[in-house]
């Protein structure tokens, strides 16, 4: 299996990690990704098709946000944070924030 390509922390651009965020599943798998040191892909998948759950991986390593890599069959995902912050400073913390939020007042407002 090839491994995967990954950009280098000048290579990250602004305009690719906001896309990367702005969809609500690869926003949920980072979120996923800031609570807990690694995942396999199998563990953020949320009962998605394979290659739904592939294509959203495929866009978090272009921006830079994820890092994933094989261990036989499994993949394993971390998250890139301290790149992304050495890049942009405060901006996956800020988004997070603001995630955890939106997620609060969703469940405030189903109970």
């Amino acid at each position: 299996m090839r491994p995967y390509k990954h950009p280098a922390v000048d290579e990250f651009v602004l305009e690719r990690v906001l896309y990367a965020l702005s969809d609500s599943i690869r926003l949920e798998i980072v979120r996923h990704l800031a609570r807990v040191e690694c995942a396999t892909c199998g563990e953020l998948d949320g009962g998605r098709p394979k290659s739904t759950v592939s294509h959203h991986f495929k866009v978090l390593r272009e921006a830079g946000l994820v890092r994933t890599e094989s261990n036989g069959t499994t993949h394993i995902n971390t998250l890139r944070g301290a790149e992304i912050e050495s890049r942009f400073p405060g901006l996956l913390p800020a988004i997070l924030a603001q995630g955890e939020k939106v997620s609060a007042r969703r469940r405030k407002t189903a109970a």
